[in-house]
């Protein structure tokens, strides 16, 4: 009896041992304020992420320092994520070099992003100036996916 007992304390003993080791082993990143990827950020002129595209109003291209909420990251390799730009719409946003890599911990975060940000022509826009047009069929010329309209190609990025 005695020596069952003993059993029972050690295999609970070695199962607490273990736990408390495989939560230390994780690999958990942890993202202090001011962590920096890539370079530096300038964040004297700083603008909020939802104001993007109305800031840059007939411009297509403008080099900018905006702050914003990742959504996801997308691909770590590269620094690939998504910014948060405010009623449904999203800045599909990417290092200019690829051998940054950002950890997926991002998500969620509020971060200052400084780079350029374009706007791209939806595909039915590209046929309109280019003329194709399907006759018989009405095309549609509007936003037809407001999501996806801006990009920005990142120099630095820095946690807030």
């Amino acid at each position: 009896m005695l020596l069952s007992l003993i059993m029972k304390a050690l295999f609970i003993f070695s199962i607490f041992v273990l736990s408390v080791l495989t939560v230390l082993a994780q690999n958990r990143t942890r993202l202090p304020h001011g962590m920096t990827f890539g370079k530096k950020v300038d964040t004297t002129a700083n603008l909020p992420a939802t104001k993007v595209e109305a800031f840059m109003d007939k411009k297509i291209r403008i080099s900018t320092t905006i702050t914003g909420k990742v959504l996801k990251v997308t691909k770590t390799k590269g620094g690939w994520f998504d910014l948060d730009a405010g009623q449904g719409k999203i800045i599909k946003a990417h290092f200019k070099e690829y051998d940054v890599t950002i950890p997926t911990a991002l998500k969620g975060r509020t971060v200052t992003i400084q780079g350029v940000a374009q706007k791209q022509f939806i595909a039915d826009d590209m046929q309109h100036f280019a003329g194709d047009t399907i006759k018989g069929k009405k095309q549609h010329h509007g936003n037809a996916n407001p999501k996806q309209r801006l990009t920005f190609e990142v120099a630095g990025l820095t946690v807030d």
